[in-house]
């Protein structure tokens, strides 16, 4: 072993991990586009993209020009009665790209506290209102995040148990299968009549958490439309789908609905640094408008709207907008296509699905889908045997690459999984 690994082993405790009885993690030395390296000379395709944030590849040239830049002017300030020209950069930029009805951008540190805000948002509006409402509607699977706000309105007993008792009452809908989504929505409407609900919050169209689990565009539209036809306010999280991992730069663009609350962050910076955005309507903004200080979203973070990191957000937006960022989505999406179609039948496969840049295939198992499911291990294991650096999803395998990944690199992580269903016989 050595010796940083033996140091990490003494002082590091690392996420989503049992460490009792977890590998020795990889060494990772460097990074470059779609590959990362390892102290002992090997190499792994990142098929993940590192927990699916780091949208355009390892060391990208214009995000570390944009960091390096920035870092020459302001390093950073704090946001509370002071600005500067990235924060109000990216605030305008991201309006720009958003759906017109959406006014105000908070800032924050991550996915989770993006969440929070939306939640402290919606609760708030209510309060400030004069009427109260404390009920959340949610879909069964759900995963927001693991502040206790966010852990609130995600699937219960599942990573969560030992906190549930300090969460909030939410009520939650089935997930909405094709066969099941008249019976959600006739759920969705019982529930929204009483008046109760602060908010919807819907992770658009793929929950990655879950599984990789998809629903129809149309069920998405339906909700949203009958929430705000009830007055409830429709929050959208957008942390895992968002800059083009449905396909679309956000997967709201695959409906027309307009949601009321968006939370971004992952790809939000090209995934090198962590933000957090909440974007709300002109109408809840000014909810919170007020002589009393006790209105106002008293809320925030030590690093809210470091300077860096909006100059790196803002450089990521000029990625985005170049032609080769929706070409390389188009490319990754047909080449997974091709091969969904091709596995479709697989005897070890109960089903295979794909959605914009991401490919789940799902292992048959005697007990259904779950997270922990043995599969995960031996699959990790035999990946990286491969070279390649995936986390499966209990039973579910899946690839969520950054969109430099080339086709031979494709087609690499293809065969590999090809020989993992071969291996499992």
């Amino acid at each position: 072993m050595s010796k940083l690994l033996q140091e990490d082993q003494q002082y590091v405790w690392h996420p989503f991990t049992q460490m009792q009885t977890a590998r020795e993690p990889l060494e990772i030395v460097q990074a470059k586009d779609a590959t990362l390296y390892t102290a002992d000379g090997k190499s792994y395709l990142d098929c993940n993209s590192s927990w699916w944030v780091n949208i355009h590849g390892h060391g990208n040239p214009v995000l570390k020009a944009a960091l390096i830049e920035q870092y020459d002017a302001i390093d950073h300030v704090i946001f509370a009665g002071a600005t500067h020209p990235k924060a109000v950069e990216l605030s305008r930029r991201v309006l720009e790209i958003l759906p017109d009805n959406l006014a105000k951008v908070f800032f924050s540190d991550d996915g989770s506290t993006a969440v929070e805000v939306a939640l402290k948002m919606a609760f708030q509006y209510w309060h400030n209102l004069g009427a109260p409402k404390k009920r959340v509607l949610a879909l069964d699977g759900a995963y927001h995040g693991d502040t206790f706000g966010a852990m609130s309105i995600g699937q219960r007993g599942y990573f969560n148990e030992p906190f549930e008792h300090f969460f909030f009452e939410t009520d939650f809908l089935h997930f909405p299968t094709p066969e099941r989504e008249s019976e959600c929505l006739e759920q969705a409407t019982k529930w929204l009549d009483s008046g109760e609900f602060a908010a919807v919050i819907v992770e658009p169209l793929i929950q990655g958490s879950a599984g990789m689990r998809m629903y129809s565009a149309s069920f998405l539209q339906a909700l949203t439309e009958l929430a705000q036809s009830r007055g409830v306010l429709v929050i959208y999280d957008e942390v895992m789908t968002g800059w083009g991992r449905t396909g679309t730069l956000f997967a709201m663009d695959q409906q027309s609905a307009k949601p009321d609350i968006v939370c971004l962050s992952k790809g939000l910076t090209g995934g090198i640094l962590p933000l957090g955005l909440t974007v709300a309507t002109q109408a809840i903004y000014d909810a919170f408008l007020a002589p009393e200080t006790t209105k106002a979203l008293l809320h925030g973070h030590s690093y809210t709207g470091n300077p860096l990191i909006c100059a790196v957000a803002c450089a990521n937006l000029d990625l985005v907008a170049m032609p080769e960022f929706t070409a390389n989505i188009q490319r990754i999406a047909a080449n997974h296509a091709v091969f969904r179609e091709k596995m479709k039948d697989h005897p070890r496969l109960s089903d295979v699905r794909q959605l914009g840049t991401i490919l789940a295939l799902e292992i048959k198992m005697d007990s259904g889908s779950s997270y922990f499911s043995n599969i995960r291990d031996k699959a990790y294991d035999f990946f990286l045997e491969h070279g390649l650096l995936v986390r499966p999803l209990g039973n579910i395998i899946f690839l969520n690459p950054p969109y430099c990944m080339t086709d031979a690199e494709l087609f690499t992580a293809y065969a590999a999984m090809e020989a993992f269903l071969k291996e499992l016989d």
